[in-house]
């Protein structure tokens, strides 16, 4: 079990120290939002969603009805669906290990287990993947509650920490492409954005997000029309 821990700790480091500053970032917009330093580990323990939480704050701030908020939090989310269909979750013995590893699988620790080479994915224990997730929560909620302390003495009037939640989409947005360099789905994405901006400008994020979502869910169930809607490089497209 000490090796597969210490394995785990080997896959993990890298994404694990990106994980401590977006914490500090998620902790001082918390208390700069208004909230108590002590919300900010029950977000991250009940919602536990890294760009969700984020966009939790806001929503929480603006007052958006529970409806609206859970449809969004599943539009913003939905690609966990996928994610799910691939993660070894069946590998780990306990009913209760598979409960915890369904709540805490995230783009970092799917990230993680699926870059793993084929003969050690084929290997892999429930004891490595649970020990991947745990550790990645805790590396979100620990800094978290530094950066909410910091954000107790930090002068309302410093402003700008809450870009980072625009540069969270950012990155995840260009991991995402490089892993499947298709021109078409953002292409798709942006023209979505742009049509919905002109028709239902207050109801930008939630309607273009569910129009994505169907456009993805409609070209899954067609895979000859994805293959042909799919834009890549020249180079890609001839290997």
């Amino acid at each position: 079990m000490d090796r597969e821990i210490r394995a785990a700790l080997k896959d993990l480091w890298v994404v694990g120290l990106g994980l401590i500053p977006l914490g500090l970032a998620f902790g001082l917009v918390m208390t700069q939002a208004g909230f108590a330093w002590w919300w900010t580990p029950i977000f991250s323990v009940v919602i536990y969603a890294g760009s969700m939480e984020f966009l939790a704050v806001q929503l929480v701030s603006a007052g958006v009805g529970p409806l609206s908020a859970a449809v969004t939090g599943f539009m913003v989310n939905f690609r966990h669906i996928f994610y799910g269909l691939t993660f070894p979750r069946h590998r780990i013995s306990s009913s209760l290990g598979r409960a915890y590893s369904t709540y805490a699988l995230t783009d970092e620790t799917y990230a993680v287990i699926s870059s793993l080479p084929p003969s050690t994915r084929s290997t892999l224990t429930g004891t490595r993947i649970l020990t991947v997730e745990i550790v990645c929560q805790i590396l979100w909620v620990i800094p978290g509650i530094f950066g909410a302390l910091l954000g107790e003495i930090i002068p309302p009037e410093v402003k700008g920490m809450d870009f980072a939640l625009t540069a969270l989409f950012v990155v995840l947005a260009y991991e995402s492409f490089n892993s499947n360099r298709d021109f078409s789905l953002p292409l798709t994405a942006t023209a979505i954005a742009i049509l919905v901006a002109v028709i239902a400008p207050s109801w930008l994020l939630m309607v273009a997000l569910t129009a994505y979502f169907f456009v993805l869910l409609f070209r899954y169930a067609h895979p000859d029309l994805d293959r042909a809607l799919e834009l890549r490089p020249s180079h890609e497209g001839g290997q």
